[in-house]
């Protein structure tokens, strides 16, 4: 297994003085008629050496071969000079953004669903990135699409219980899961998982008008519960202050019939009709 090594080589700007220097000098020799066998091979060699220059932009490595063989990595950025026969593969550093396509999977309960997420990623082993995969840029799409696949069938859309964990609701948590899951696939490509986002999710077409009214259902049924829960409440106070205060003195078929209409009024949907009582209230 390749690891990344570090192969600078030397500054190219005083190399790159010397060899025109020596090739300004072998052209005057030359236009003097001053010429010799040693001089061209000179020459030769010289103009063989200015093949050794290359630049490195900043957040690049250039991969080093000489002969298939790797020698290793150049990343300071610059002009650098290096054996003329090596061969020198450009590998970005910069950090990248991939998002996959809308995946239809089904969840943990068997739903069909549509998910997509973003990927942001960058290569730190420039060596592995070369050499252990044949296109680490399609490996990272093609196993980012896998991780996603496997995520979306380990949790539900939503959570049907408390505590339960649910892509819908608990964004943060499903988000770092599925960031482990493409960093153990990317180890072995020298890529590192900077971060990872669900960027789209919902019920695939053919249920998604289903779901939307069980939804709708399960919101009806909270905000009712909640409107029971303050009726009752405001019923139990008004019954404490009217005991308190000694403003009445019912019994309990009384309290019944009290609790009864305060319960229709306050929590009916529509206005309710008030009926005003002339008489006695035991009649």
């Amino acid at each position: 297994m390749n690891s990344e090594t570090r192969r600078n080589g030397v500054p190219g700007i005083p190399m790159l003085i010397l060899l025109l220097a020596i090739l300004a000098a072998f052209i005057w020799l030359a236009a003097h008629d001053i010429r010799a066998l040693p001089l061209t091979v000179v020459a030769v060699i010289d103009a063989l050496c200015l093949r050794g220059l290359f630049t490195v932009s900043p957040n690049q490595g250039r991969v080093l071969q000489l002969f298939g063989a790797y020698r290793g990595t150049a990343r300071v950025p610059g002009l650098r000079w290096s054996n003329p026969f090596f061969t020198r593969k450009a590998i970005s550093l910069r950090v990248r953004n991939f998002e996959t396509a809308r995946l239809k999977v089904n969840d943990k309960r068997g739903n069909p669903i549509e998910i997509a997420a973003v990927v942001v990623w960058k290569v730190i082993d420039t060596a592995e990135a070369a050499f252990q995969v044949d296109d680490y840029e399609n490996y990272v799409s093609v196993q980012s699409e896998a991780a996603l696949r496997n995520l979306a069938t380990a949790y539900p859309y939503d959570a049907h219980t408390e505590g339960e964990v649910a892509i819908s609701s608990h964004t943060a948590e499903v988000s770092a899961r599925l960031a482990t899951e493409i960093q153990d696939r990317l180890q072995k490509a020298g890529v590192q998982v900077v971060e990872t986002r669900v960027s789209h999710l919902a019920y695939a077409p053919e249920i998604a008008a289903v779901m939307l009214r069980r939804q709708q259902a399960a919101a009806v049924v909270a905000a009712r519960r909640t409107i029971v829960e303050g009726a009752v409440g405001m019923v139990e106070s008004a019954l404490e202050m009217l005991a308190a205060q000694k403003v009445v003195d019912l019994d309990e078929e009384r309290k019944a019939t009290m609790v009864s209409n305060l319960l229709v009024v306050l929590c009916s949907e529509q206005n309710t009709q008030p009926v005003v009582n002339t008489g006695s209230l035991y009649r």
